[in-house]
């Protein structure tokens, strides 16, 4: 009876001490999860110990003990199970496999990367955004002592803006306690390109997030309704309605049993009720942004460029490998982030041969050839024209600009704040602008790209239209500090603007008038380079064209 009761003691201990361990380290019941084989090595050492105990055995009694030897046949069964699994799926053996996971299609810069507003150009970087986050916090006196900024940030699209968004989290296990029932009352939501920073409050706190206890912590919560299931890195998003959520990745094992990891699954969870949805990767809701972490991405690129020849090859003669640079930034694109990468050789040179977009959301990748500087160079190109501010620069977003890959970087004073911004051409790296904001550094780029000969004035080689009519409608406006005059003609729709500092004796015309005017058609205007034969300075119209002097030359009203 004793021994019968101790043999009940022993199996209620494992089976508490197993449950334990799974409550608190949550592994997957999945035979492609390493924390699920480490689980079990663990109980089988466990019960070895137990029963090592419980007969008190000598090294002699080992041996003869059947039972003993059984489990301990098994630990080694599982391990070796384990380690040969380990190897196996390794990209050792399975380089082709791994350089294949990713497919990467060629891309077009100008045509896939358009130009962007100043209005959709993300300023901050995650630090920069941690900083301004942790002040709105600061100035909210209500919740301070209570909360505090999750470290999350992450860098999603919204509404076509580009925003960082974070979940508040319990400022301790005291303020868990006396504030859960409520549940988290807020998130902050930063504007990415304008600075905007606002602190969100809900209608209902949520109550499953990375800081609670017990079964609402996050990680616990989906444990428990899908056990078989290996999430990559969580991210916290909002959907289009503003709506909190947790988007939760599932692991995706293609070579072996633990190799070459891609995303198969994504489960949604409300962060106020807790509730899930489980989707598959392809049928996702648009409005989700990172499926695929940074992280994994860059991975998968690095087995796509540096394992074309084998691994070993990877390894020793590092035929035509390649590999992405130390670092990546995000880029929204038709309502999807992109992660952006420069490639370069792995032999280490301080150049690029392209630069790779990753979407966050379906994995699709794209590569630009555009050799050029490396992020690190352009960083530096960037502080040494600011050096004696002692300034730092970010990570560079690429930009395109008027059809120039560009490197867009903040640079930012020893408090973390953006006091400047920097462009730097990717090919011609030495061409680097500087400005206070973005509107005036673009415009010193753009300088600079004329005068180095990148950029060419273009050609004006819209034909001069020359008409005589009354005037039906007239009206004056102000362009830049300038007074224009607009007019419409008898039997035209068109409108035709008359700059007053060209031609000031259209102050003298009214409705009934007629007018010669010689133009040229424009977007929603057309511009007038003649009245009643009177020419706009510098402009060549019909009639200068025409005009020689006595020696075959252009008179000066007809020379451009």
């Amino acid at each position: 009876m004793k021994k019968g009761k101790m043999k009940l003691l022993a199996v209620v201990g494992i089976i508490l001490l197993a449950a334990i361990y799974y409550y608190v380290a949550l592994p997957a019941i999945n035979i492609h999860s390493s924390d699920f084989w480490m689980f079990l090595i663990v109980l089988i050492i466990v019960i070895i110990l137990i029963f090592v105990r419980r007969k008190r055995l000598t090294r002699y009694t080992f041996k003869e003990s059947k039972g003993l030897k059984a489990i301990g046949g098994l630990l080694i069964l599982v391990i070796a199970a384990y380690l040969i699994g380990s190897l196996l799926s390794s990209p050792i053996v399975n380089a082709k496999k791994y350089q294949k996971l990713l497919t990467v299609k060629d891309g077009e810069f100008t045509k896939d990367i358009e130009e962007l507003s100043f209005d959709q150009i993300p300023l901050l970087d995650r630090d920069s955004a941690a900083i301004l986050g942790n002040r709105k916090m600061g100035s909210m006196v209500d919740m301070v002592s209570q909360f505090e900024v999750d470290e999350l940030y992450s860098q999603i699209n919204y509404q076509n803006q580009p925003v960082r968004v974070s979940p508040l989290r319990y400022a301790n296990l005291i303020k868990w306690l006396t504030n859960q029932k409520e549940g988290i009352p807020a998130y902050i939501k930063i504007d990415m390109a304008t600075q905007n920073t606002e602190l969100v409050k809900l209608k209902e706190g949520m109550k499953y997030t990375t800081s609670d206890h017990f079964n609402r912590n996050i990680y616990r919560h989906l444990r428990f309704k899908y056990p078989t299931y290996i999430f990559n890195d969580l991210s916290f998003e909002i959907d289009d309605d503003g709506v909190p959520y947790w988007v939760c990745p599932v692991k995706k094992f293609n070579i072996g049993l633990f190799g070459g990891t891609t995303i198969g699954r994504v489960v949604l969870c409300n962060a106020v009720t807790g509730e899930t949805t489980d989707y598959s990767i392809e049928d996702a809701p648009e409005w989700i942004d990172r499926a695929f972490s940074a992280d994994l991405l860059v991975e998968l690129y690095d087995y796509y460029g540096s394992l074309k020849h084998g691994y070993f090859n990877s390894i020793l003669g590092q035929k035509d490998c390649l590999k992405t640079t130390t670092g990546y930034n995000y880029l929204a694109i038709d309502d999807d982030v992109w992660v952006y990468t420069g490639v370069t050789s792995v032999s280490g040179d301080q150049s690029n041969v392209g630069f790779v977009l990753m979407n966050q959301r379906t994995m699709e990748t794209k590569f630009y050839e555009v050799e050029g500087a490396t992020e690190d160079s352009a960083m530096s190109s960037a502080e040494g024209q600011v050096q004696n501010l002692k300034y730092v620069a970010t990570f560079p977003l690429l930009l395109n600009i008027s059809g120039e890959p560009t490197y867009f970087i903040a640079l930012k004073d020893d408090a973390g704040l953006v006091k400047k911004y920097a462009m730097v051409n990717v090919q011609k790296y030495q061409i680097v602008a500087i400005g206070d904001t973005v509107s005036a550094c673009e415009e010193a780029y753009t300088k600079l790209m004329y005068d180095n000969g990148i950029k060419e004035v273009e050609k004006d080689t819209r034909e001069i239209e020359t008409m005589t009519a009354k005037i039906t409608k007239i009206a004056q406006g102000v362009i830049d500090g300038n007074s224009h005059y607009y007019i419409m003609l008898e039997g035209s729709d068109d409108i035709y603007d008359v700059s007053v500092v060209d031609f000031i004796d259209i102050i003298k015309y009214d409705v009934g008038d007629e007018v010669t005017i010689e133009y040229k058609e424009g977007g929603d205007s057309n511009t007038v380079l003649s009245l009643n034969g009177k020419e706009k300075a510098g402009t060549e119209t019909k009639a200068g064209a025409e005009t020689n002097d006595g020696d075959g030359g252009e008179t000066d009203a007809g020379t451009e």
